[in-house]
């Protein structure tokens, strides 16, 4: 079988360690990408199972890069290589010899990329040990964690999900391809750098957002309660079973038949929320009751001609609470598995809670190719993550990975050489390379957005930054409520041109067509079963525009179909299902991941990251493809520390439930005398612990926790978090994301704070929606070459509608006869956000 996957003939030298730079290292060989992974002397610096996974498709070898043998081994490599990744503290690379910079005055054709924890321009922190868990507590990840944890309490928490790195792998993989797609026409590579901490704000930019004075049709009961509790100086202190009774009964837990859970998320859409209602017999029974229906919920509450209507989020208490105890009666008729059926068959939002161990060997996620196996040379037969991101014309050649493979210098380099051999060279070179490259990577690409709630918009906005147009098309009428429908999409549409169509119309349709004539994308996130009805078929698009590319994002599709590939869902549909809630709230009482779009946002990466491999395989093959990710294949990448098995395996024992507080004893949040540190170390360093004032003795003692609640509530944290950082340990004071928005916002200038360090956001003065806006920068992807542009604010929906019609050829008589006639429109209702 021809090898057509989109990057052979890629040759990349590995030098990450941990998480982020392997496995950005992992996608690109999964890919296709020859890759050469090159480990310290005494082998990797973290010795985990997750290695096998990290390093599968690569070739292997260790070399001491402080000898002189080693280093000019390494340059030798690099020679021969077109992307060069590392993953260490800013500066280390120079220090031992290997200087990017200069590297590429040499050969301005490499491409060269720097995941550092923090940013190289952050003064303060870059050269902090910033492992994941330092990361995440510096930016808020572990500080008011959602509003369950608010109240209940409990501040700061603990998560192992390696969130931080997750989101920076799919950044730097993305930027890599887009790096590679420019190549192809300029014929100059670029030096990137993706902090990890900007990868992590980025990856968590819904939990940052604030809109002043927001209308209090948006807030939730939890909300209101938080707020009434601090006005009342009332103590945050609800048990779990009585948060369950401030949740909306469209987006919260049930208990079933066999005693396991059940996750149900259809709020904010009418249709859902009915068909949840029919499905469990009870819809009849409230609509007798009097629960209405508010037939537009676009308009501003006191205009509605009922108090609150299905389809809406959040309910009232009153309606809540009679909903939910109907739904509590009924869920206990049926096992959480018969639920699913009913639930996904039904097309309706909801799936079983169950750990990442069933998840992992579920039928569905072994059928569909979610997960692979692989002969790991260590632990034998080895249920893996499958792909992150894919190109449908060539999956089937990433189903069954290589195992990780070790060589020698020579084995290595003999390896570079036949690929380099074999490439067929498109790209300029020698003398035509051009001699600067200040232009945005997706200059002059044009997409049609036709996605909806947070994955699917956050993917094209992600590539506005880096010069594409996007068209975002919705319908005349909306489906969702303003929360979901307008309130997120003051970060999802920034920086696009709105137009209102009705396609289901002849005349909305034709001009439909002509809108996919005129882009180089089509994306749209739905189940594969939608696309042949809507014309979105691969036949169907290019008989509208030959050689037009597409980009589908989904909740639970792999590279194969599997029992559940059509099933429906969010995020929290995926959280619930992989394992991520029981983890995070403990098997018997599973809690949401605090984070808002904790796997939407990184869905949205990996679909920019889809969308630019179908324009690299375009620019150098000629060749038509179709990309896809899902949200099941980005919650493997966020649980890749767990997300596997083997014979023999070990229990999965992660760190699980709200009270814990770290990984273990060394790896903890401990309180000081004024708040708390988060120290993040291991028994290879306790001699060093020893070293630091107020720990001595500390590798004498029986019960390590103990030895530091005592040490630490001596000291201040800032004191303790010095020490050990003057110490050469990990250790931070955790903050939250408010503190971190007053230190580090300014006006939104038209520029992206990739020159501010590791925190930049920017406040909107005078935002379409009429309120003072923040949000955290675009600015995780930092090129040296290519440039990034700060995205205009997000238009109110129908802003451009005759723009973008007239852009096909349509006439402003022809145009204002469609919106008369409601096939287009200029806004869904009189606000932009409805009051």
């Amino acid at each position: 079988m021809k090898n057509n996957l989109p990057l052979v003939g890629v040759r990349v030298i590995d030098f990450g360690q941990q998480i982020a730079g392997p496995a950005v290292a992992m996608i690109l060989a999964d890919l296709g990408a020859t890759v050469i992974h090159i480990d310290p002397p005494k082998g990797p610096q973290w010795d985990h199972p997750a290695n096998a996974i990290l390093n599968r498709n690569k070739s292997s070898l260790r070399i001491d890069l402080k000898s002189e043998t080693g280093l000019n081994q390494a340059l030798a490599l690099i020679e021969n290589a077109d992307v060069v990744l590392e993953s260490f503290t800013p500066n280390v690379m120079n220090r031992l010899g290997i200087n990017f910079e200069e590297l590429r005055k040499n050969r301005p054709e490499l491409i060269t990329v720097s995941l550092p924890g923090f940013a190289s321009n952050d003064q303060l922190r870059k050269e902090w040990k910033a492992t994941e868990a330092i990361v995440a507590a510096a930016s808020g990840a572990f500080t008011d964690m959602g509003f369950n944890r608010v109240l209940m309490g409990l501040n700061p928490s603990f998560s192992p999900l390696a969130l931080g790195s997750s989101y920076a792998t799919t950044l730097a993989a993305s930027s890599v391809v887009m790096s590679l797609l420019s190549r192809e026409k300029s014929g100059r590579g670029d030096h990137v750098e993706v902090p990890i901490v900007a990868a992590l704000m980025e990856g968590l930019s819904y939990n940052s957002v604030v809109i002043e004075n927001t209308p209090d049709r948006y807030l939730t009961m939890r909300e209101h309660e938080i707020a009434h509790r601090k006005e009342n100086n009332i103590e945050m202190d609800l048990s779990y079973q009585d948060l369950q009774e401030y949740l909306d009964p469209f987006y919260r837990t049930y208990q079933c038949r066999d005693g396991r859970f059940f996750y149900v998320v259809c709020p904010s859409h009418r249709n859902h929320a009915s068909r949840c209602l029919k499905a469990m017999g009870i819809y009849d029974e409230l609509r007798a009751e009097g629960l209405p229906e508010v037939k537009d919920l676009h308009l501003p509450i006191n205009e509605w001609d009922g108090e609150t209507s299905i389809g809406v989020y959040p309910l009232p208490k009153k309606w809540a609470d009679i909903i939910s105890t109907k739904m509590k009666r009924v869920f206990l008729t049926k096992t959480s598995e018969e639920w699913g059926v009913v639930f996904g068959e039904g097309q309706i939002p909801g799936a079983p809670h169950r750990t990442t161990q069933e998840w992992v060997n579920s039928e569905h996620c072994n059928a569909s190719g979610l997960i692979v196996e692989v002969e790991d040379p260590q632990h034998g037969v080895m249920k893996q993550p499958g792909p992150i991101a894919w190109l449908e014309e060539s999956v089937s050649q990433m189903l069954t990975p290589k195992p990780r493979k070790d060589v020698n210098f020579d084995q290595a380099m003999s390896q570079l050489v036949s690929v380099a051999n074999n490439e067929v060279v498109t790209r300029p070179t020698g003398k035509n390379i051009d001699t600067q490259s200040q232009h945005g990577w997706l200059d002059g690409v044009r997409i049609l957005d036709l996605t909806n709630v947070i994955a699917g918009p956050h993917s094209t906005a992600f590539l506005g930054r880096f010069g594409a147009e996007v068209i975002k098309l919705d319908p005349v009428t909306p489906l969702y409520d303003p929360l979901i429908g307008t309130f997120f999409t003051f970060q999802t549409n920034i920086g696009k041109k709105s137009a209102l169509v009705n396609i289901n119309t002849d005349e909305g349709r034709a001009a439909f067509e002509l809108l996919v004539k005129s882009v180089d994308l089509v994306v749209i996130n739905a189940p594969e079963r939608q696309m042949k009805p809507l014309g979105l078929d691969n036949e169907s698009l290019q008989a509208i525009n030959p050689g037009v590319l597409f980009c589908r994002l989904d909740c639970l599709g792999g590279p194969k179909r599997g029992p559940k590939t059509d099933y429906i869902g969010y995020d929290d549909i995926i959280q619930a299902n992989s394992g991520i809630m029981s983890r995070f709230g403990g098997n018997k009482t599973p809690e949401e991941h605090a984070h808002l779009g904790t796997l939407d946002v990184n869905c949205g990466f990996a679909g920019g990251l889809g969308m630019a491999l179908s324009l690299y395989h375009k620019q150098k093959t000629g060749e038509i493809s179709r990309a896809r990710t899902s949200l099941s294949a980005v919650t493997n990448l966020a649980q890749v520390k767990f997300a596997f098995d083997y014979k023999d395996r070990g229990p999965f024992d992660e760190a699980s439930g709200r009270e814990v507080l770290g990984n273990d004893a060394l790896s903890h949040f401990y309180q000081a005398n004024d708040g708390w540190v988060y120290l993040d170390s291991d028994s290879d360093q306790l001699a060093i612990l020893e070293t630091v004032d107020g720990l001595s003795g500390i590798s004498q003692v029986d019960c390590i926790s103990d030895f530091l609640t005592d040490a630490f509530s001596k000291d201040s944290a800032e004191n303790w978090a010095q020490k050990l950082r003057h110490a050469g340990l990990p250790a931070v004071q955790p903050m939250s994301i408010e503190e971190l928005r007053d230190q580090y916002t300014r006006e939104a200038d038209g520029t992206v704070g990739i020159d501010r360090g590791s925190y930049a956001f920017s406040t909107y003065n005078n935002h379409p929606s009429g309120h003072r806006v923040t949000l955290i920068d675009h600015y995780s992807i930092r090129p040296t070459e290519a440039t990034i542009l700060a995205q205009p604010e997000t238009e109110r929906f129908g802003h451009s509608t005759r723009t973008v019609l007239a852009s096909i050829g349509y006439s402003d008589e022809k145009i204002q006869s469609m919106i008369d006639n409601k096939i287009a429109g200029t806004g869904w209702g009189k606000e932009f956000l409805p009051s």
